[in-house]
């Protein structure tokens, strides 16, 4: 399943939202690839997705929830990657 969480995220001015798959990465991409979003958008585990495409991705099949349960579905997949600091 492909997850979407609120934009809530701020950067460069903006506000964003994290694109993930419970099911795998091939699935996200594909979807990403779908929606015209650049690769560099892939952060490790989930695509960086601008407030403004938000919509575009729930009306293309992404699931909205929390961000706390679509952290807990990557976790439960074994898909989540951290970032290293």
């Amino acid at each position: 399943m492909i997850m979407v969480d609120p934009p809530a995220w701020p950067g460069h001015g903006r506000l964003w939202s994290h694109l993930a798959s419970d099911e795998s990465f091939e699935e996200l991409h594909e979807f990403a690839v779908a929606l015209g979003l650049p690769a560099r958008g892939f952060d490790g585990d989930h695509y960086d997705l601008p407030a403004a495409d938000y919509q575009r991705a729930v009306d293309a099949g992404a699931v909205e929830m929390s961000s706390r349960d679509l952290v807990a579905r990557l976790i439960a997949a074994g898909l989540r990657r951290r970032k290293l600091r």
